[in-house]
This record gives C-alpha cells, sequence and structure tokens, in this order.
C-alpha cells in the first residue's frame, strides 16, 4: 500500500496530479526500481486526484473536481488475465454489483485489437463486450511523455438504470515521447515505443463505486457527502476540493493551480458567507483528517484572507448586477471585466447564460485588444498557412455532416483551427455512438473524393439568411455578408455559412477525413477534434 502523492505533481509538464498511475511513471518506464523502494513488483493506492477540466459539469450525477482514485499497479508482476479477473472478483464478489458491459480496444494502425481481452472477460461470463477507439479505450500519456496503452473499462448500472463507467484497466505497453494530442492527431513522426516491462494501471473513483453500491441516483447522494450537503452540491464540491489544495500548499493566485484554487474558493464565497465556509472546512477535516493529516495545515486563514480581498469585488459586482431586469452576453461581459465579476458566479444568478457566446465576446476582446500587435484571423483560424485553410474548409464538411448524422438542431458553437487538427463546438445532448462518429468520417470523405467546388459570394445578410446559411451562434454580422457555398451556389449547395475564409477551390484538396476525439465541454455542448491525413 502507497501512500497517495500530493496534488502538485513531481512533472511539470502537469498542473495538477489526475490520476493514481503519475507518481509511478518512473517505475513503468524502469528509471526507478520497485522492488527498492517497495518490496514488491505490485502495490495498490487511493490518489488524491483533480480534474480541471470538470469544473463547468461539477452538480451533475457524476463529476468533481477534487476525487479520490482507487488503483492497483504492477510492474511486470501480473498481466491483463490477473489484472481483469481481480476486477470481476472485486465487483462482482467483494461488491456485489452486477457489470451491465465493458469495453476493449478496438485496434489501430501498429496496436492489434485487443482480443486477449475479449477472451477473458467471455470466460467469465460477460457477453456485453463492446469495441472502442484510441479516443476512448487508449489511455495516456500524461504530459509531454509517458507511458500509455490500450483499457477495458467496466460499466455498471446506477439506481436510475443509467450505465456509468466505475473502473479503467489500463494496461501500459508503450511509451510515447509526445503529448497525447500528439498521439491522437497521428501527424507526428513520433512512434508508440514498446515498454520492456508490462505494466497494469487501474483507476476506479471511490465517489463513483459508492453510489452504485448504495444504491443512489448521483455522488452527492451518497454518505460521503452527506455531511457537506447544506448548501448543495458546488458548494459541497469546491469546498472539499479547496481543503485538499490548500493542504497540499496552493495558494490563491492569477495563473496555474492557483487560479483554480481562486476560482474555486470566489464561487463557494459569492453563495455562502465565510463563517459558513469556516464551518464546512471543519467538516472537512474532521471527515478526512485522520486519512490526510496534511489537513490539519492552516486552511480557514487562506481562505480568510481570500474573502478579504473579494468581499469588495463581490458586493461591488453583484450591486451593478441586481440593476438589470435582464442580462444578455455583453452585459454578463461588462460585469466580468468593469467589476472583476467571475462569470461562475454571473451564472449562477442568471440561469441560462449562453457561456459559449461570453467566451465569443471575451475572444473579441482580446482580438481588440491585440489588433495591431498579433493580427490574429477572424473565423477561428490560428493563421492562413495552406495546413490550416485546408482544414477550414474540412471544418464547414463537418458542420453539415453533423446536422445530416445528428439532425438540423445542430449548431455551431465555437471553433478552433491550426495547421495540425481542427476543433468544431457544437449543440447535441448526447455522446455521440461508435456508428455516428464512423457514418461522419464516411459522408466527409465522400465529399472530398466528389471534388466539390468551393464558391465564395458577397451578399445582403437577409438574403444569405433566406437562403439558410449557417453562422455561428451570438456572432456580429454586417449587413453585407460573404458566404462560402460548397456543391453548389444555392439553397441546394451541400454547405453554406458565413464566413470571411479563406478556403480551398476544390475538396478533393483536403485528404482523409478523421476524428481523433469527440467529448463533452458543457451541458448540451460536445466538441470533435478532427485532422485531414
Amino acid at each position: 500500500m502507497v501512500a497517495s502523492s500530493s496534488l502538485i505533481p513531481n512533472d511539470p509538464s502537469v498542473l495538477l496530479t489526475t490520476a493514481g498511475m503519475q507518481q509511478f511513471k518512473p517505475y513503468y518506464t524502469g528509471v526507478s526500481d520497485t522492488q527498492a523502494d517497495f518490496g514488491s513488483k505490485n502495490t495498490v493506492s487511493i490518489q488524491k486526484s483533480f480534474r480541471t477540466t470538470d469544473i463547468d459539469e461539477v452538480g451533475d450525477e457524476t463529476h468533481l473536481t477534487f476525487f479520490e482514485m482507487l488503483g492497483n499497479f504492477s510492474f511486470g508482476g501480473y498481466q491483463k488475465e490477473e489484472a481483469i479477473k481481480l476486477a470481476y472478483e472485486f465487483i462482482t464478489k467483494e461488491m456485489n454489483l452486477l457489470i451491465s458491459y465493458v469495453t476493449i480496444f478496438e485496434g489501430s494502425a501498429g496496436v492489434p485489437k485487443d482480443l486477449e481481452s475479449k477472451q477473458i472477460w467471455e470466460s467469465l461470463g460477460v457477453e456485453d463486450i463492446r469495441e472502442e477507439g484510441m479516443g476512448d479505450v487508449f489511455w495516456g500519456p500524461t504530459g509531454s511523455a509517458g507511458p500509455c496503452g490500450p483499457t477495458t473499462e467496466i460499466y455498471c448500472r446506477n439506481a436510475q438504470g443509467k450505465d456509468v463507467e466505475i473502473w479503467n484497466v489500463v494496461f501500459n505497453q508503450f511509451f510515447y515521447l509526445g503529448t497525447r494530442e500528439e498521439l491522437l492527431s497521428g501527424t507526428s513522426d513520433k512512434k508508440l515505443e514498446p515498454l520492456p516491462t508490462f505494466g497494469v494501471d487501474t483507476g476506479m473513483g471511490l465517489e463513483r463505486l459508492a453510489m452504485i453500491a448504495q444504491t443512489k441516483t448521483n455522488i452527492f447522494e451518497t454518505d460521503l457527502f452527506a455531511p457537506l450537503m447544506a448548501h448543495g452540491r458546488i458548494v459541497a464540491d469546491h469546498v472539499r476540493a479547496s481543503c485538499f489544495l490548500i493542504a497540499d500548499g496552493v495558494r490563491p493566485d492569477n495563473k496555474g493551480a492557483g487560479y483554480i484554487l481562486r476560482r474555486l474558493m470566489r464561487r463557494v464565497l459569492s453563495i455562502i458567507n465565510v463563517e459558513e465556509f469556516k464551518m464546512l472546512i471543519d467538516v472537512v477535516v474532521r471527515e478526512y483528517g485522520d486519512h490526510y493529516p496534511e489537513l490539519k495545515s492552516p486552511i480557514k486563514e487562506v481562505v480568510i484572507k481570500e474573502a478579504e480581498q473579494f468581499g469588495a469585488v463581490l458586493e461591488q459586482g453583484l450591486k451593478e448586477l441586481k440593476k438589470f431586469k435582464t442580462i444578455d452576453t455583453v452585459t454578463a461581459f461588462n460585469l466580468f471585466q468593469s467589476y472583476g465579476l467571475p462569470l461562475d458566479v454571473i451564472k449562477d444568478h442568471v440561469p441560462g447564460l449562453d457561456q459559449k457566446a461570453f467566451e465569443n465576446e471575451f475572444r473579441k476582446h482580446q482580438d481588440v485588444s491585440r489588433a495591431g500587435i498579433a493580427g490574429k484571423f477572424s473565423g477561428g483560424l490560428a493563421d492562413h498557412e495552406p495546413a490550416t485553410i485546408k482544414l477550414h474548409t474540412a471544418h464547414h464538411l463537418l458542420l453539415a455532416v453533423l446536422q445530416q448524422v445528428l439532425g438540423p438542431q445542430v449548431k455551431q458553437r465555437g471553433s478552433n483551427i491550426n495547421q495540425e487538427r481542427l476543433r468544431l463546438d457544437f449543440s447535441h445532448p448526447d455522446k455521440m455512438t461508435n456508428e455516428q462518429k464512423k457514418k461522419v468520417e464516411e459522408i466527409v470523405n465522400e465529399m472530398i473524393k466528389e471534388d466539390l467546388q468551393v464558391i465564395k459570394r458577397e451578399m445582403d445578410k437577409v438574403e444569405a439568411e433566406k437562403l439558410g446559411a449557417e453562422h455561428e451562434f451570438g456572432a456580429k454580422y454586417g449587413d453585407k455578408v460573404s458566404v462560402y457555398f460548397i456543391g453548389g451556389e444555392s439553397n441546394d449547395a451541400f454547405s453554406k455559412e458565413f464566413c470571411g475564409g479563406p478556403h480551398v477551390e476544390h475538396t478533393s484538396e483536403l485528404g482523409h477525413f478523421k476524428i481523433l476525439k469527440e467529448e463533452s465541454v458543457a451541458q448540451g455542448v460536445r466538441r470533435i477534434i478532427a485532422v485531414l491525413e
């Protein structure tokens, strides 16, 4: 049993500790010796972990900022069969839970399908075994480089009958000298190198396991959160997370981990007062202090100091906010810019505020500030290099195909395009299935092969709207607009969008389109990252 490492990792390329395996990276690569340090090739831990990407989703059924990750690890001790059998025994025998289904890696260039894991699960009587790709069931690397490999995930059903992933069993078979985004892009010349020693790395969130085991509909109904729920889910999560960050040495700041802490604390302080905050700190210390003695550090002093600094800003900002009967995106941004009122706080007081539109206002503000210095391009393009222009045209095809496959209600909510990849944020309530992603790729590539002409037309905004030309939600346009048509020049064109360009002249110039990742970025908003090969 190895103690949890700090939330502040030794790896400078990672902001906070996000998984149990991070402290064990040197053992997977052979830099450190497990026998010398632990007297065994196998370890277990309960790791303090933090996911900054989940902040905006806190309050739903399963997402948290701080969480405890249960994990068992092997560095040349046991391999796939024992790892899977241990997981199966723990879930079905020790916890007496039913497995809804499991996933395995479907294979990709250079990495074969994980047939061994499939056969092991079948031998245990698991019938529903689903195959998924690199974006879902190939874990790592963390940071700028590290171990990585295919995974098999275990899903169980919560009290609402919804399948929830509770355990991820990773087989660290490879080392990648680059970031995960580089690996997924497929455009880097870096290769997956086999590790000399086969590694096992598993991760199971304690909070999700408790939800399933206690037959609760969400994590906040479990006994882990019961003592903290007096002021709601967000306060419960953020207070707990703040305590652990402060205990590990993080202090409020405007950058790095300090910014994350400041964001959490200020949102709490906009909902409850300092005395209530201090009472909840006492609860966290009482519930967790025996297991994490570092929580006995002076946490309250940090909160009091931040409250004193933030108090005047909050009071003035909320006073201004209350003057408005309705708050649109521009007004919300002005409150943020002029009075320092955090977006999280504004959203708490203005339900339904469009975060993407707010971010567009923020980007426009940045563009104005940088005008004449950086000369940023419009349309989410980082530059006007040939590779970026090709991805820009592919971006238009992708949006049109998403509306075909998922429905006409799909609208663009943001974009970012550089020479390596395109990123499209779009309105859609659910995770796309593998079949839907495959269908989107197929249609986009069909349109590329058809060598469709790309045509630019200047027209009145009213005329463009009558033609049904797509435009980004929240964006401002003049009376005259540029519209790019792909595959025609009228209402029946395959794609038509308000756009300043530039684009290629024919779709055959693009190459092969591939989706790397599809994920949630906010409630009702999904994100696709894709490349051209």
